[in-house]
């Protein structure tokens, strides 16, 4: 049987595992628990973790002695050898030789685009996007228009880049954030948007930083997904799914006991940690926590009122031979 069938096999139940922790552990245990079905020896496995330069790449590798150990603890000689190394760099570019991977997984990482759309903003420095710092159900086709197709430039070069790396029938699963409707996404970064105007109305931020701020960020629907990969042409499109999700359910998951005000801590920490950075720099570092205790206060009771819930993508890909 050859490699590419085997990971196919794999691949298949991968949906399945996409929720858990420690996605390289799974990885690696689905590996194994399919080779030894098919009474095949344990692979070697090299596996590449990639981000862009800034990461601390040196967090990582700190935890591999204590991975490798535990690896090694559970399941003795019956794993082949596993090595781990890091890529740094876009992915919205090349990051390996040609035909050197087998399998590529991209988790909650493609919705951020490579730059903010330059037609947001005129010569002149006017917002097209006034009040907003991402697509609302109040921008105009042209503030979509500019999101849309910065989404299929930067999705179309991942596609090529990944098609050139990955060996004939090699697979992607790629997990991202999505939307239903894509000029109204219902994205809980529009929540954000909301209390950011709260706090021009109060004051505190300047009416024109808002109009000028945009987000690069973009959650396309199924069918948006589906048109970019079939132009680009390099992959067979094997399953693509929406799942839905509330904004709190992750945090329920993990810890059921927890009340709304506490999840709703959470839930403002590490939107916050995803945020805080790009959000700073435009408004300032001192405006962040009076940002995040007004997203605190409120953003469970909007979920509730408005029913809004993270639309989640599950994409199954295959390069064609």
């Amino acid at each position: 049987m050859e490699v590419e069938q085997v990971l196919h096999m794999i691949w298949r139940k991968w949906k399945n595992m996409l929720r858990k922790p420690l996605i390289t552990s799974n990885i690696i245990e689905n590996i194994r628990n399919t080779f030894r079905k098919l009474n095949l020896p344990p692979p070697s496995l090299q596996a590449f973790l990639n981000d862009l330069p800034r990461n601390d790449f040196n967090t990582v590798f700190r935890l591999l002695p204590g991975f490798y150990k535990k690896l090694h603890e559970e399941n003795g000689n019956k794993l082949g050898s596993c090595f781990i190394a890091a890529m740094p760099g876009s992915f919205y570019g090349r990051l390996f030789p040609d035909n050197s991977l087998h399998f590529v997984h991209s988790s909650y990482a493609l919705m951020w685009i490579s730059e903010v759309p330059k037609g947001l903003v005129t010569e002149g420095g006017e917002g097209l996007n006034k009040g907003n710092i991402y697509i609302f159900k109040t921008s105009s086709l042209a503030v979509f228009n500019e999101y849309f197709e910065q989404l299929k430039r930067d999705f179309t070069v991942f596609l090529r880049s990944r098609a050139h790396e990955l060996v004939p029938g090699g697979s992607m699963v790629l997990t991202t954030m999505g939307s239903i409707k894509s000029n109204d996404p219902l994205s809980i970064w529009e929540f954000v948007g909301l209390k950011l105007h709260d706090m021009v109305l109060d004051g505190l931020i300047e009416e024109d930083k808002l109009d000028r701020f945009n987000l690069p960020y973009y959650a396309p629907t199924t069918d948006e997904v589906k048109e970019v990969i079939e132009a680009e042409g390099s992959f067979t499109l094997q399953n693509l799914e929406a799942f839905r999700n509330d904004w709190d359910s992750y945090i329920k998951q993990a810890n059921s006991d927890l009340d709304k005000k506490a999840r709703a801590a959470i839930l403002s920490t590490d939107i916050r940690a995803v945020g805080d950075p790009i959000l700073a720099s435009q408004f300032g570092e001192e405006a962040m926590d009076d940002l995040f205790r007004r997203f605190e206060e409120d953003v469970l009771d909007h979920m509730e009122e408005e029913k809004r819930q993270f639309i989640n993508l599950v994409i199954s890909l295959t390069k064609k031979r």
